[in-house]
């Protein structure tokens, strides 16, 4: 029998499963809407559960080996948190602007980042897919929540669809994997994998658990749900999916090749590099033609998270830090263009056409140029914090002799940039268009915070890069 001190080390998955049983029965029996209340509320358990992951227990494993918090796992799910919290903010403000605030929202971004931390802590290949399933889910529902939109209705159907077919790879990939190494234990993963020998079972199942999890981080050629999804769903839940989900699936990528099939890194290294510079390509040349702004943030999202895995495909620390330290740049970047996209609003109505943002200068010059420091970012062009992300992820390809990825990456980036300032061109240089309404008090927040932390990080990177550091020696450490 487990001791009770033990569950010490899940007090922040715990404190937020407790908090969402007890959210969904406030807002059942509150009378009048209780959304704003009940996002507050939600924002505060997060804050209190990465409290709490910051000084709970460390280094320790529980629910008999399926669960292990380190530096690592901490690092991580401060993050998601962090993403889910912000992204929260913004879905607020869209739901009373469209006048579908309804406190099922919140609860169900609380049940989805509780998915996330479970997949991020799990050591087990089942206890992986039941934190996976947790959050792919509540994503599900999220991306349908607008019911009366078509648009939306078809972009959660096709999630679902694409995401049990996902979901069926992930499954298949561990049973191979068990019915070979007899165990789904993480640690005894390891063990098998580094003493006997590398059969093709084993391989076979392997590719098919990178197959799943590529899925949900959506990697090329496991993308084909993005561009829709990300379109049809409302903004901010976009925003949302663009920044958790994002970083907790390429943590959990992280710790399965490097944790339990590190042995067989000779193996899993040739697929993973394969997906990021299919991944890198793909995302740089498809949002060029894209007229929509969410559909360019979605080929966006796909280039990323190409050039994140990288960091994976190094295989050290020197990766794992630099993959780390992309994901929080990529965190900001994200929420704050979001913000600004939210923002696009004539007449009470949203616009999503890139056209739209023409002679934004002139009209609201602060949120353009919130946009344009962002948009400098994403692009990799110095001085701002998204040209040291690709930084430490080039120069850890190039240390571990990985060369070619480092320039095929740089060619990505060099294509990418034409897309980012091609909005800028839009904002700053073409007539006028329609003005959009002012910038609400959220959104012109953290579209602000985030421009200024673009600059601030890049001045003084060592705080971030030295808990990325910390973070990856865990890593490789446990």
């Amino acid at each position: 029998m487990t001791d009770l001190p033990s569950f010490a080390t899940a007090y922040p998955e715990i404190l937020m499963a407790i908090s969402a049983l007890v959210l969904l029965m406030l807002g059942v029996f509150r009378t009048k809407d209780s959304t704003t209340l009940v996002t507050t509320l939600t924002i505060v358990v997060m804050a209190a559960a990465a409290g709490l992951a910051i000084h709970g227990t460390h280094d320790n494993q529980t629910f008999n080996h399926l669960f292990v918090v380190n530096r690592f796992t901490i690092f991580a799910k401060v993050l998601t948190l962090l993403g889910a919290a912000l992204a929260l903010l913004l879905i607020n403000v869209w739901a009373h602007q469209e006048k579908t605030a309804r406190f099922e929202l919140p609860i169900l971004v609380l049940f989805a980042t509780l998915g996330m931390l479970l997949m991020i802590s799990a050591n087990d290949l089942i206890s992986l897919y039941v934190g996976l399933e947790l959050q792919s889910l509540t994503l599900y529902v999220l991306a349908a929540f607008h019911r009366d939109s078509q648009r939306a209705t078809e972009a959660g159907v096709k999630y679902f669809v694409l995401g049990a077919l996902a979901s069926g790879l992930l499954l298949y990939g561990s049973s191979l994997v068990y019915g070979f190494a007899g165990t789904t234990n993480f640690d005894g993963l390891a063990a098998a994998v580094k003493s006997g020998p590398n059969t093709l079972g084993v391989v076979i199942g392997v590719v098919f658990v990178i197959s799943g999890l590529a899925f949900k981080v959506s990697a090329v050629p496991f993308h084909m749900w993005t561009p829709d999804v990300y379109e049809g769903a409302p903004t901010p839940i976009t925003a949302f999916f663009s920044i958790a989900p994002k970083i907790a699936g390429l943590c959990l990528f992280l710790r399965v090749l490097v944790g339990p099939f590190a042995a067989m890194i000779e193996q899993w290294q040739q697929v993973i590099i394969l997906i990021s510079i299919l991944s890198m390509a793909w995302g740089s040349i498809a949002a060029i033609a894209q007229s929509s702004i969410k559909r360019l943030m979605a080929y966006s999202s796909i280039g990323h998270v190409g050039y994140a895995l990288i960091g994976l495909v190094v295989g050290n620390e020197e990766g794992a830090r630099g993959l780390l330290f992309y994901l929080l740049i990529y965190l900001f970047m994200n929420v704050g263009t979001f913000a600004v996209i939210l923002s696009m609003r004539i007449k009470g109505k949203n616009v999503e056409q890139i056209s739209d943002l023409a002679g934004l200068s002139k009209n609201h010059p602060a949120m353009a140029m919130a946009l344009a420091v962002l948009m400098f970012s994403m692009a990799g062009i110095p001085p701002m914090a998204g040209f040291l992300g690709k930084f430490y992820i080039f120069v850890a390809a190039v240390n571990a002799g990985f060369v070619m990825l480092a320039i095929v990456g740089l060619l990505a980036s060099v294509v990418g940039a034409y897309y980012y300032l091609r909005l800028i061109k839009i904002m700053y240089f073409d007539e006028p268009a329609v003005a959009f309404d002012p910038p609400g008090l959220t959104a012109g927040i953290i579209m602000g915070v985030s421009s200024v932390l673009m600059l601030a990080v890049f001045i003084v990177p060592a705080p971030l890069v030295n808990g990325a550091e910390a973070a990856a020696k865990a890593l490789f450490l446990g």
